[in-house]
């Protein structure tokens, strides 16, 4: 089980198991029988987010999942990069809105938020986050470090305000180091990025920088080892950095219940990508083996890469001596695991090439989905190489609803979905405890890929357009009036959607 489930599933216990737990105020209640089942198990934790483009906010959007009040703040003039960073847009849905439609990019990773828009170079926008500060558990911002502190927003300013507050730094290279002033991201500054124009119906909108996440993953090794053999280094497909953001956040609200006090977290994306190496990097650290590009075959394991067919390509892996003999059975090779060459994975490896020629030469007979057939039920890892229209109407995905439709103000009806874990146990109060059961009970949330039997995660809101619950927000939870809500938008302070 990884931190961040694992940290989501003490979080509960604790919240089950105390009637003094600390998360909040508004966290866990003392009768628990007021806690309903439809809530997801972060109900109560608010969370104030200042950060754009992809780490931070895919951070903030999981937690959202889980049940917190995610409050975006956003440049008023702008708001989000992402938001321009189309085609593909969602187009509006009333034909005479002329507006400039979302971007698909930035709808990926902001449902579950409330869109605030507030100037924080004005010394009143300051002010306001400072007071959602005092009265957030958690904030995240992924700024160039020390930006936040120029502006009165940093670490030791804020905790001194709000002594629990959970204040999660994302950036591109941590606070410390001769590095730790290169930008992974930051709008105000260029370094480290890449320029893009964008574009709508062959009118420029912008030219914004792009964050540099490639970079990134050059200099800490992953491109080196990502790629064919004989082939240019290439970029992973997505960026990991905010589910160790995550994780952390999850941990220290844990933290918090012991201690009542919250803590700073910094999150590098270049330290994501080091510890991402996991068994490559140990193969360099213990055994001194310099990493290469290996496509998809894995260094240690023989088979256990992408093969042909006769009409397309599919995974197939053999982790240990048994399945390799049961793979070479189905496939008619039954001869090969007497072969010295081939008897053991040890045997495996150093004969690679001989053997991979062997099993493509044969799975080259017939088409994929012969093959899928026939591996069916063997016990033995493999899959087709699905492109995303396929794996959107894979019969899994559609059985674990992994897509969720919802309504937009904008864009009308959209699609989403998400990263899915499930936990399944059934929760028994037993001596102020939570006790595992045997009845295992799963709510199905539509479109969220984390799945429980006392708590419903939800997608709640669409994400929002810009400044879209300033006014709410801002009356709500500060409980700032109408007048001194409309002279904040006329200074410039806030823009109310």
């Amino acid at each position: 089980m990884n931190l961040s489930v694992r940290s989501t599933t003490l979080l509960a216990r604790y919240c089950l198991s105390t009637r003094s737990f600390s998360i909040a105020p508004r966290s866990c209640r003392n009768d628990l029988s007021s806690v309903s089942s439809e809530s997801g198990p972060l109900s109560g934790v608010r969370v104030l987010d200042l950060t754009r483009v992809l780490a931070g906010p895919y951070c903030t959007m999981l937690l959202g999942d889980l049940g917190a009040e995610v409050i975006k703040i956003e440049n008023p003039q702008y708001g989000d990069d992402t938001r321009t960073w189309g085609p593909p847009w969602a187009e509006n849905k009333v034909p005479t809105d002329k507006s400039q439609p979302e971007s698909a990019y930035f709808l990926s990773v902001n449902r579950n938020k409330k869109s605030v828009a507030v100037n924080i170079k004005n010394p009143s926008g300051v002010a306001l986050i400072c007071d959602l500060a005092r009265r957030s558990d958690v904030l995240v911002e992924n700024y160039i470090p020390g930006k936040l502190d120029e502006m009165g927003l940093g670490y030791e300013e804020l905790s001194r305000i709000n002594p629990r507050l959970i204040y999660t730094s994302i950036t591109g290279y941590g606070p410390q180091g001769p590095y730790a002033q290169r930008a992974g991201y930051d709008v105000m500054i260029e370094v480290g990025t890449v320029q893009r124009i964008l574009t709508f119906s062959n009118h420029i909108l912008a030219i914004v920088t792009e964050p540099s996440i490639i970079v990134r993953q050059a200099e800490a090794g992953l491109m080196h080892i990502t790629g064919e053999k004989d082939g240019r280094p290439v970029k992973v497909g997505v960026a990991i950095t905010g589910l160790y953001a995550h994780g952390a956040i999850m941990a220290s609200l844990l933290h918090r219940h012991a201690t009542n006090r919250g803590q700073k977290v910094d999150c590098s994306l270049f330290e994501s990508q080091v510890a991402s190496l996991v068994n490559i990097g140990s193969n360099y650290l213990i055994g001194g083996q310099e990493a290469t590009r290996m496509g998809t075959s894995h260094p240690s394991i023989v088979p256990y890469q992408v093969m042909p067919s006769s009409n397309s390509h599919m995974m197939i892996g053999a982790g240990n001596d048994r399945q390799f003999r049961i793979l070479c059975h189905r496939i008619g090779l039954e001869h090969l695991p007497e072969d010295a060459r081939f008897k053991t994975n040890t045997d495996r490896v150093q004969h690679r090439d001989e053997l991979i020629a062997l099993l493509e030469n044969r799975l080259k007979e017939h088409t994929t989905e012969h093959w899928l057939g026939v591996l069916e039920d063997a016990g033995i890892p493999f899959a087709p190489i699905n492109n995303l229209e396929q794996t959107f109407k894979h019969p899994q995905v559609l059985a674990r609803r992994m897509v969720q439709e919802v309504e937009h103000p904008k864009a009308g009806k959209i699609k989403l979905t998400g990263m899915r874990i499930a936990l399944r146990p059934s929760c028994n109060l037993t001596h102020g405890c939570v006790t595992l059961t045997s009845q295992l009970e799963l709510k199905i949330a539509a479109g969220i890929p984390v799945k429980y039997s006392a708590a419903k995660p939800s997608i709640r809101l669409p994400p929002p357009t810009l400044g879209q619950h300033t006014r709410e927000v801002l009356s709500d939870i500060l409980e700032y009036d109408d007048h001194k809500i409309d002279k904040l938008a006329s200074e410039g302070a806030i823009r109310v959607g």
